[in-house]
């Protein structure tokens, strides 16, 4: 653990008992004494056994311990991490139904979770994993869940938002990494909406119920509890109302133009087929990559031709509605290697928590072996008036030396470009030319081939990063 190559993990801190390192490409986590033996338990339990052979939670074994560490656990490498302000409606709903489950189960076998945050969850694909074992602990009677309030303010609070008031949560968790507070949802939820489900019991009450305890501590909170009869077939209970409440919980994706945008754009089928048969062979080019970037997924088509060559797909769309629709979609085919997020490029996300590292932006977790930056420059320098050569910046800071880019440029007179430009002064984007934009990438890359699309108004760009 002390090796030159080993780091720790910057959002590991919270929990004294144990912190997770990375060495070299392996997850590892270091256990103090009290951790230690709370795991040898966890896993000599039938329900932790279950847990790790279908997936739900993240492969780990125990490893050699070194100094100051009493055990230490290596954990499966998660191919991406996300966190859940880039996640959908969906998604937020799946990975809270998720924790709910597990700790359900482990309530009955006699274990807790430590920590209720959403945090505590990554993707695999379209499916939700528990990555935090180092949240299990032994149960005692009386004791309340220690995580309930992380998983009403980063779970169940944004669901609530969304689900009764048709307000996006992302911008409110990407806020504040300790997720939405109660004082901040009551004034939302007065007088009929009081009613909503959930909104009583999990927000009012809840809120009232911090005040009034303020002072206390945990012990004096569980003495109350068990002295009120408090038991663990109580707290079985309680998690699976509020799994049933979440269940209940939903937002279909709205209509939005972007959420029809392959019907409704401006291609043609010859174009579309021809830009597919260049995304095909530029992957085909790149070998067998380790990690695909789809900028702009949209309905993710050309995130499924990337993965057909690429071990993992990262398919980022500005639109939640949007993103929803997609994760429903790969849910619905069990696809486990493209993991769509809500991302805006022109304001992706930044570091957050302790010190601006605890959660990592989105381009220091980003290095891809191929990006796909299809039909995205012309929004980014003529709808949002970033210059052309900090798109070209941007698209290549995604990837590493070596890796591929595949990029679309749309012509000033293509149709998508004058409905962008219509609301603009005349002569805003001086720069905005398809001659431009290749000598801004050529000094950036090597381009390998160019194509332009039958209409004539789109030029497609396949190059080496750095080349």
């Amino acid at each position: 653990m002390t090796s030159l190559d080993t780091r720790v993990e910057p959002g590991s801190f919270r929990d004294p008992g144990n912190r997770v390192f990375h060495r070299g490409t392996e997850v590892l986590r270091g256990l103090d004494e009290r951790s230690a033996g709370d795991w040898r338990t966890l896993a000599a339990s039938d329900f932790f056994r279950a847990l790790l052979a279908d997936g739900r939670v993240c492969a780990t074994e125990e490893i050699a311990a070194t100094p100051p560490w009493s055990a230490v656990l290596r954990h499966e490498r998660i191919p991406f991490v996300s966190h859940p302000y880039e996640w959908s409606f969906g998604m937020l709903r799946d990975a809270a139904l998720l924790h709910l489950e597990i700790l359900r189960e482990a309530l009955a076998a006699g274990f807790t979770t430590k920590d209720g945050s959403a945090y505590n969850l990554q993707w695999r694909g379209a499916s939700p994993v528990f990555i935090d074992v180092g949240s299990f602990a032994p149960l005692r009677d009386g004791e309340p869940w220690a995580g309930y309030r992380q998983f009403c303010q980063t779970l169940l609070y944004p669901l609530l938002l969304q689900a009764h008031l048709g307000v996006d949560f992302q911008p409110w968790l990407r806020a504040r990494v300790d997720g939405i507070e109660p004082d901040q949802l009551r004034p939302l939820f007065r007088g009929g909406r009081r009613l909503l489900p959930g909104v009583l019991t999990h927000v009012h009450l809840h809120g009232a119920m911090q005040q009034r305890n303020a002072g206390a501590s945990t012990a004096d909170v569980r003495d109350q509890l068990r002295a009120a009869g408090y038991s663990r077939e109580l707290a079985v209970a309680t998690v699976r109302g509020l799994a049933k409440l979440v269940r209940r919980l939903d937002r279909r994706p709205g209509e939005t133009h972007w959420a029809d945008y392959q019907r409704t754009c401006a291609y043609s089928a010859a174009d579309r087929l021809a830009k597919e048969r260049f995304v095909e062979g530029a992957m085909a080019a790149a070998g067998s990559p380790a990690l695909a970037l789809d900028l702009g997924a949209n309905d993710g088509r050309y995130a499924r031709v990337a993965a057909r060559h690429a071990d993992y797909v990262v398919a980022v769309e500005q639109e939640p509605a949007v993103v929803d629709a997609l994760w429903r979609a790969l849910r619905a085919e069990g696809e486990r290697r493209i993991l769509p997020l809500v991302m805006d490029l022109a304001d992706p996300s930044p570091g957050g928590g302790w010190r601006g590292v605890e959660r990592a932006g989105f381009a220091a977790r980003t290095r891809a072996d191929v990006v796909l930056a299809l039909a995205v420059a012309h929004h980014l320098a003529l709808g949002r008036n970033v210059p052309l050569a900090e798109v070209v910046d941007q698209f290549v800071g995604f990837g590493v030396p070596g890796g591929r880019l595949v990029v679309e440029f749309v012509h000033p007179e293509d149709p998508m470009a004058r409905r962008l430009l219509a609301n603009k002064p005349d002569g805003l984007f001086p720069d905005y030319r398809r001659e431009e934009f290749e000598r801004l990438l050529a000094a950036r890359c090597r381009i390998e081939r160019r194509w332009e699309l039958p209409s004539g108004t789109r030029t497609l760009y396949q190059a080496v990063v750095g080349g």
